[in-house]
Parts: C-alpha cells; structure tokens; sequence
C-alpha cells in the first residue's frame, strides 16, 4: 500500500482554555457551526484534497471524538487502501509515555507512516477553522524541492507576537523563525500545517528522541533544528479564512461570523463540502408566534420564542416568550417560557427554567471584551434564576465561576 501523501492529525490536546466545553471532550470534537465539530473542517479538507490516507492522533478525553469519528463514513473514509486510523498512545515493549509533544506524536506512530511507505507527509492541527486545498501546497512543496513547507497566513503586525514567525526571502524562502517574538520582524504566522519529505522528517524524529533536554515539539525543537542545518524551507501564502478556535471568545467569534455574508466560511465556496456525522431529525418546526432574525436553525428544533443573531443546533426546544441573542445553543437544550439569554454558549442536553436570565448586554461603546456566559452541558437552571455576564456553570460544581 503506497501512498505519496498522508496525513497525521494532531487531534489530542486538552483545550483547557475552553473550560466546561472540553472537560469531557476533545478540543476536536468541540460543536461548531450548527451542524459540525471542529475537527469536520480538517477532515473535509482532506478529503477534498485527494488524501484519503489519515492518521488522528488522539489523547485527551478522546472517547466523544472517537465515537464521532466512527469509521470514517461521513468523510468517505471508510477505505481499505487507506482511510482513517485512530493512533492512541500506545504500550511498546519498552517503557512508553503519553505523547509528550507535537513531534513526539509522530515520532510514536513511524511504523505507521513507513506501513504506507509515504513519500510526502502532511502534519495538520485539528482545532482550527478554515478551508484549504493541501494538494495545492502539495504541488507547490514539489515545485520548491523543499524538504519542509509551512502554511503562514498574514495577522495584524500588533498581533504577530503571539504567533510562531516565519521571516522569508522574497522567493518565501524561510531563513529564520520567531517563536512569538517581541518585536516581530513580520506578519506571517503559522498556521501549524506543515509538508515534509518523509526520509528527512523522519532522520529529524529519531534525532530529537534521543534529546533528554527535547521538548519534542515541531515549532520549539524539529523546525528551528532543519533551519541551522540549513533545510530547504519555504512558506505558503494562505489568503483565506482561518481561525483558532482555542477561546471560548475565538469560538463565539467565529461562530458569529457565520452570521455575516462577509466572512461565512460555510458559504464562502460551495463547491469545498464541508462533511459531518449527522443524526437523522425531523425538520425543525417554527411556531407562529416565533420571531427569527439572522440565524442558523438546524434539524429537530422547535421555535416558538424571539431569536437573534444565534446559532442553534439540532434538537433544541425554545419555548413561548424566551428571548435568544448573539448565542450559540447547543444540541438537546431546552429553553423554558420566559427565560432570556445574550451572548452565552450553552451546552448540550441544559435546561434553563422559566424567566431564568442568562449573561448580560454588550456595553455600547462596543465589544472590546466579549462578557460571555458559558454553560456546562447537563446543568438545569433553575426558574427565575439569573447567571450573570463572564460566567461560567459546571454541572459538577454548581456555584457560579468567574
């Protein structure tokens, strides 16, 4: 079985900064969009790019996503030449960890690689939103000859320094990188998706293993290691939409520019699917009573109170006279008569009891801080009960969190 390219997905971090959204589910698996997870994006773009060899590596909480993930199906990944492969950690002969880092992850599953005696392999995150065509950096790391190209995409100078920098020659060359520098020398920021000739990856893998001193990580050890050696490296432009949905405001960020004609990536171009495991729900039934504006309504819904600016999975009641603003309702929510929500992520399977209020309005000099409202999913809010902006409810500790 050769392939000339696969792909490694880097599926297993904790996503800790997303709180109750990740205490029991991969980053990955996190919802996104109404009828998607997050990790739905990287796969499609997979698909849609002709690699149909994928390896997830999961760690974290990984039982939701592997569920999820199931055999591949919903991506047109079930494949015996091929296909998707879930790579947990796993116990060798000798004593063997967790992955420690983004290259170690790689390094634990060489066997898997060689199994399909790859020439290219192309290292993907799977907690980012965005559409990309891998075989076009493909072709472009042929044309280069380079043993290492890195997908960059250009932020606002005053943001670069919380990004890893690539600084090129006029031709994209890299000749230095810039992990989150102080004083950025450019804008372009990496994306975390890298192409690597497989026999020189691999030289550099079992180099850096033997490192005690290693942090086995791609951006902190095996990029700044082929720089000195002076690899062949070079940048790809990335003119698109892409975001890291690492925050619980880039998350709600995001999903709210789904609401835009400008930056909707679902829409953006119809002709890149974007492909997801869906459950089978009746349609969504709207009331006569409801009132709707700019919102996604997905299967199974029932609407009979005011919604705005919201994203709405399948499956949600929202009953007579609630009020929904700027909000992301997850599957299975049920909102009672009376209550009001704005600008808050609400969890799956929650109840928020009559005239219960959730978060707080925006200030009016603007949103320079988002004062999101996030509940865990299971939580029963009780009737009349008011959860304030910049909240946070876990089902396992009631009282309210900053």
């Amino acid at each position: 079985m050769q392939k000339e390219c696969i792909a490694m997905l880097l599926a297993g971090g904790e996503g800790s900064r997303l709180g109750v959204l990740t205490k029991n589910r991969a980053k990955p698996a996190v919802y996104f969009g109404g009828k998607y997870r997050i990790i739905d994006f990287t796969l499609s773009n997979c698909v849609n790019s002709r690699i149909d060899t994928v390896g997830v590596l999961t760690q974290y909480q990984p039982h939701e996503l592997n569920d999820y993930i199931g055999n591949g199906q919903s991506w047109d990944l079930d494949r015996a030449d091929g296909g998707i492969h879930i790579l947990p950690p796993y116990q060798k002969r000798e004593a063997s960890d967790w992955y420690k880092g983004t290259a170690n992850a790689i390094a634990q599953n060489i066997p898997f690689i060689d199994r399909y005696k790859a020439e290219y392999v192309l290292v993907l995150s799977g907690d980012h939103i965005y559409k990309m065509n891998y075989y076009r950096m493909l072709e472009y790391h042929k044309e280069k000859e380079a043993d290492c190209t890195i997908a960059v995409i250009e932020v606002d100078i005053g943001e670069a320094s919380r990004f890893g920098i690539m600084n090129t020659k006029e031709d994209n060359k890299i000749y230095e990188f810039e992990e989150k520098p102080r004083e950025p020398k450019s804008n372009k920021a990496s994306m975390g998706i890298y192409i690597f000739r497989w026999d020189k990856l691999k030289n550099y893998l079992e180099m850096d293993e033997k490192l005690a001193s290693s942090s086995n990580d791609f951006g902190k050890n095996i990029i700044p290691a082929m720089l000195a050696a002076g690899e062949r490296m070079y940048a790809y432009p990335f003119y698109g939409y892409w975001k890291d949905v690492g925050t619980m405001e880039s998350l709600w960020e995001a999903q709210m520019d789904l609401l835009t004609g400008k930056e909707n990536i679902l829409t953006s171009d119809r002709h890149w699917a974007i492909y997801a495991n869906n459950p089978v729900l009746l349609p969504h039934y709207i009331s006569s009573g409801a009132a709707m504006d700019n919102c996604i309504i997905t299967e199974g819904c029932s609407i009979s109170g005011n919604i705005h600016s919201s994203v709405i999975f399948h499956g949600v009641t929202v009953e007579e006279g609630a009020h929904i603003c700027n909000s992301i309702i997850l599957p299975g929510v049920r909102i009672k008569k009376g209550a009001k929500i704005q600008n808050a992520i609400i969890d799956e399977n929650t109840v928020i009891g009559e005239k219960a209020s959730i978060g707080e309005a925006f200030p009016e000099e603007g949103r320079p801080l988002v004062p999101l409202t996030v509940i865990g999913r299971n939580v029963h809010i009780q009737d009349s009960e008011t959860i304030e902006g910049n909240m946070m409810v876990d089902v396992d500790h009631r009282e309210v969190m900053k």
